[in-house]
C-alpha cells in the first residue's frame, strides 16, 4: 500500500517534500515546531493535487507563503504545509501590467515595477510577504493597499477548481479579501500600474524605506504589526499608553521602538508570544476600554 509520503512525493518529486521539518526556518518570527510534512509545489496543478490528496487521506493541510504574518505553535503542525515559494515565483511584465505568481516576493515585485518605470507599487516595497499572502490579506502600508493595484487574481477553490476573479470582485477590506473569506488559494495576481519616472519611483521607495527603518524594529525577528488597528485608534499608542513599552515574557517583547510590534529578542517561543499578547490585550482593555484583535495568524495547537 502506498504511503501518504510516497503519494505526495509522486506529485511534487521527492526533492520537493520534507518530513519533520522545523517551521521556524520558514517564518519571519523564527518561531515554530516541526511540521509532519512540507511540500513545495512548482505548478498550480500540484497544489490542487496535494490538497486533494490531503482531503482523501484526512491529513490536515495549510497553505503557507513567506510566513511573514504567522505565529506557529511550539508543537509544530500535525499535517502538511503546502509552501508556495521559489517554485512559483515568476514575475512577468507587459506594458503597465505585471503578472506575479503567489510565491513571488512582494518586495521583488515592487523592485521589478521600478526597473520597468512603473509607479503605484512603491508602498509595497518594504512589505516582507509574498504576493499570495499580500493579496489574501490585502496588505498595505503608507496609504497604499493591494486592492488599489490588483486587476485580477487566479485562485484555487475548495473543490479543486482553478479560475480568475476580477480585482473588483475580491471584496477587499482592511486586512481582508474574498480569498480569506472563502478559503481560496491565491495562485497568481495581475497588477495594473502607471508609467512613471524611474528616479522618482526610486526616491519614493528610499523615503518609505527610511521611514520604515526609523519607526519599525527591523533588527529583530517579528511577524509585522501584531494587532489590527482598532477603529479610531492606533494599537501601538494604546499599548504605549498602557505602560507596556518593552514589556517582556521570556524571549518575546513589546518593541521599544514601536509598541505595535511584538519581537523575538532571542529564543522566544510561541507560548511566550501568546502569553505576552494575552497580557497586552488585558492591560489595554483595562486602561482604555479597547479590545485589541490579533492581526497575525496562528497555526497549530495553542
Amino acid at each position: 500500500m502506498t504511503s501518504f509520503y510516497e503519494s505526495a512525493a509522486a506529485i511534487t518529486g521527492e526533492n520537493r517534500i520534507k518530513t519533520k521539518e522545523p517551521l521556524n526556518r520558514y517564518t519571519t518570527f523564527r518561531i515554530g515546531g516541526k511540521a509532519d510534512f512540507i511540500a513545495e509545489p512548482e505548478k498550480p496543478e500540484q497544489i490542487a493535487e496535494l490538497a486533494d490528496l490531503c482531503k482523501k487521506e484526512k491529513v490536515p493541510f495549510f497553505i503557507m507563503g513567506n510566513g511573514s504574518n504567522l505565529l506557529v505553535s511550539d508543537d509544530g503542525y500535525r499535517g502538511m504545509i503546502i509552501h508556495i515559494a521559489d517554485g512559483m515565483s515568476r514575475i512577468t511584465v507587459e506594458g503597465t501590467r505585471i503578472t506575479a505568481q503567489a510565491g513571488a516576493s512582494l518586495i521583488k515585485t515592487a523592485v521589478t515595477a521600478k526597473q520597468h518605470g512603473l509607479t503605484g507599487m512603491e508602498f509595497a516595497s518594504g512589505i516582507p510577504g509574498s504576493v499570495g499572502g499580500a493579496v489574501y490579506m490585502n496588505a498595505g502600508a503608507y496609504g497604499g493597499e493591494m486592492k488599489h493595484i490588483i486587476t485580477s487574481v487566479k485562485v484555487l477553490d475548495q473543490d479543486g477548481q482553478i479560475y480568475e476573479i476580477a480585482g473588483a470582485d475580491m471584496e477587499f477590506g482592511y486586512r481582508h479579501s474574498k480569498a480569506e473569506q472563502d478559503g481560496l488559494v491565491v495562485l497568481e495576481a495581475v497588477i495594473e500600474l502607471q508609467t512613471g519616472d524611474m528616479d522618482k519611483i526610486d526616491e519614493e521607495m528610499k523615503r518609505l524605506a527610511e521611514a520604515r527603518i526609523s519607526k519599525q524594529p527591523l533588527e529583530y525577528p517579528s511577524a509585522g504589526s501584531t494587532f489590527k488597528r482598532p477603529e479610531g485608534y492606533f494599537a501601538g499608542k494604546l499599548i504605549m499608553d498602557a505602560g507596556l513599552r518593552g514589556y517582556t515574557v521570556g524571549g518575546a517583547q513589546v518593541s521599544e521602538k514601536h509598541c505595535g510590534f511584538v519581537v523575538n529578542k532571542g529564543g522566544a517561543t510561541a507560548a511566550d508570544v501568546m502569553q505576552l499578547v494575552d497580557d497586552v490585550k488585558k492591560k489595554v482593555k483595562d486602561s482604555s476600554g479597547v479590545d485589541l484583535e490579533l492581526e497575525i495568524k496562528t497555526l497549530g495547537a495553542f
